[in-house]
């Protein structure tokens, strides 16, 4: 089965690589590479937040709220503002703090600056939010099947961040997640 970030890869095909690429400035490898880096970290800082049944049950009211999988398909018509506006706002749940951390990452992982890698996952955050709001509603999933959905992204996530899982683990232990929120233990739209 591939993994979630192997399947928004597919999603994006070249067309999308290419509109990203053209929204940030850089060149569509680069883009690739970075994109490949981006996803795993965000499907890690997601299940990281589910860890608390306040956050399983904050992240999957989002998911019924504001992520059907639909901007899915609209990937091919170009990174609007709006998209990265909404990606702002997912990301601040999501990292907080943290996000200057993990652009500083992506950017040193990828070859784009801080500027594009900000840019960057702040468009694909939506995706990440959609293809789970999808893939919650095909397959029915409640809050804790979520939880389970991202725990299982886990081993695939980290084998996909390769050297960049050990620039961002910086306590050692194996989690991304962790370093990237603090170990804070913030719900995901809680609040928290």
């Amino acid at each position: 089965m591939s993994s979630m970030t192997d399947l928004l890869l597919d999603r994006l095909g070249d067309g999308g690589l290419e509109s990203l690429s053209q929204s940030l400035g850089s060149n569509p490898q680069v883009t690739k590479t970075a994109a490949a880096a981006a996803l795993p970290m965000l499907l890690a800082a997601l299940a990281r937040n589910t860890q608390s049944d306040d956050g399983a049950s904050a992240l999957a009211g989002a998911l019924d709220r504001d992520h059907d999988g639909s901007i899915l398909d609209a990937v091919g018509g170009g990174f609007s503002e709006d998209m990265r506006k909404d990606g702002d706002g997912i990301l601040k749940h999501v990292l907080g703090a943290r996000r200057g951390m993990a652009e500083a990452g992506i950017a040193q992982a990828s070859g784009l600056d801080a500027d594009q890698s900000s840019a960057m996952l702040a468009k694909l955050a939506p995706l990440v939010m959609g293809a789970l709001g999808q893939a919650k509603r095909s397959r029915n999933l409640d809050a804790n099947g979520v939880t389970e959905l991202l725990r299982g992204e886990d081993g695939p996530a980290r084998k996909k961040l390769g050297g960049l899982a050990g620039l961002l683990d910086r306590d050692g232990d194996g989690s991304v997640a962790d370093d990237i929120l603090g170990g804070l233990g913030r719900s995901l739209f809680g609040g928290n």
